[in-house]
């Protein structure tokens, strides 16, 4: 598969830092190394997939000679982070960002919304896809009747989307070697950087979250250009976000009712088609955690690790700290290397930390 990563003068992604962390490696008995994706300009790895979906879609707004001095306005329906994403890519490019969110959205996340310079955040809709409808069928259709160039952007179902998420994994291989080096682990790669899909070093898996699987896509489109046909991708979700799960067992897409973890970021009633079909693979395990074992991991990841971050995402060291790891990753063993994706969040605060339930927190 051809990477389609866009290209332009001004990119609102970064190449995030790979690290070995010592207390999770101790808690999993192998070599766990952390793809910091927290770092990222609007805070989560959503700056990426929606950042390189923006820049495509400026580009081909110039090619098609849009009015001379119109940009487009971009509309994006979002539980908040692909929304953080979308305003800060526009603005880097430019361009201006209208939000919309579901009534759930906290206002912790509607003022960083604003704050980051969106055009307008407006709440509307139970659910992410009532958020969407209305975004779709009101907001962007008035502004086209007033000559906009309205361009929407899904926040996790685009080609675009997963061919910017997949960079996560191709840095991934370029950066373990090194990594390795400086941390001195057991199963450490020669000298040189990795040739990659030639000499790629060995990852045994990759944890990352599932929201509306954009993540998972990229992850495995990664894979699959780099010819790691042996790597273990453990997808994590939280009980009442749990829609690729569902999906999973049943055959078939499915869509949830509600959702009723506190992780709302994992807001998606329905995953999209690619993450179900990689879902389906044999390489591909899902995993759904409770609500107080993403409560207690962040806890204990925000102590040991000096990072903050949502419940979302803090599902991916809590499969580490319950020992999941064994049971998931084929011929586990203390050599074993197994990349979590530090996803990030900005829907996430002490004060809000220490309002999670602690009766919950094992």
């Amino acid at each position: 598969m051809t990477v389609k990563t866009a290209s332009h003068a001004k990119i609102p992604w970064i190449e995030t830092p790979l690290v070995r962390s010592a207390a999770l490696s101790a808690a999993a008995g192998c070599n766990v190394f952390l793809k910091l994706e927290n770092l990222q300009p609007a805070g989560s790895f959503k700056s990426r997939g929606i950042g390189n979906y923006l820049v495509c879609q400026l580009a081909a707004a110039q090619a098609a000679g849009t009015r001379a001095g119109s940009r487009p306005h971009f509309y994006c329906s979002s539980g908040g982070n692909a929304g953080l994403a979308c305003v800060h890519g526009a603005i880097t490019l430019g361009c201006e960002a209208t939000i919309v969110v579901p009534l759930s959205t906290t206002p912790y996340m509607v003022g960083r919304l604003r704050e980051a310079g969106a055009t307008e955040v407006i709440q509307q809709g139970a659910s992410w896809q009532e958020a969407d409808h209305y975004l779709t069928e009101a907001l962007m259709r008035d502004a086209r009747a007033r000559g906009e160039t309205a361009v929407y952007v899904p926040p996790f179902d685009a080609q675009q989307i997963w061919d910017g998420n997949a960079g996560i994994t191709r840095e991934i291989v370029r950066q373990l070697p090194s990594a390795e080096r400086h941390y001195a682990t057991s199963d450490a790669a020669e000298d040189g950087d990795a040739d990659l899909g030639v000499s790629a070093p060995r990852v045994d898996a990759i944890v990352c979250s599932v929201g509306g699987g954009g993540l998972l896509a990229g992850i495995v489109q990664g894979l699959d250009e780099l010819k790691l046909e042996k790597t273990t991708v453990i997808a994590v979700e939280t009980d009442g976000a749990d829609s690729l799960s569902r999906a999973l067992s049943g055959g078939e897409l499915v869509t949830l009712p509600a959702i009723t973890s506190l992780a709302t970021s994992l807001g998606a009633r329905r995953v999209c088609q690619r993450a179900f079909e990689y879902g389906m693979r044999d390489t591909v395990a899902s995993l759904v955690l409770p609500d107080s074992e993403a409560i207690s991991a962040c806890r204990r990841f925000l102590d040991e690790e000096r990072l903050l971050v949502e419940l979302a995402c803090g599902v991916c060291p809590a499969v580490c700290y319950s020992g999941q790891l064994e049971k998931l990753v084929p011929g586990f063993s203390a050599n074993s290397v197994v990349v979590l994706i530090i996803c990030g969040g900005s829907n996430i605060s002490l004060e809000m930390m220490d309002r999670y339930p602690s009766e919950q927190a094992s």
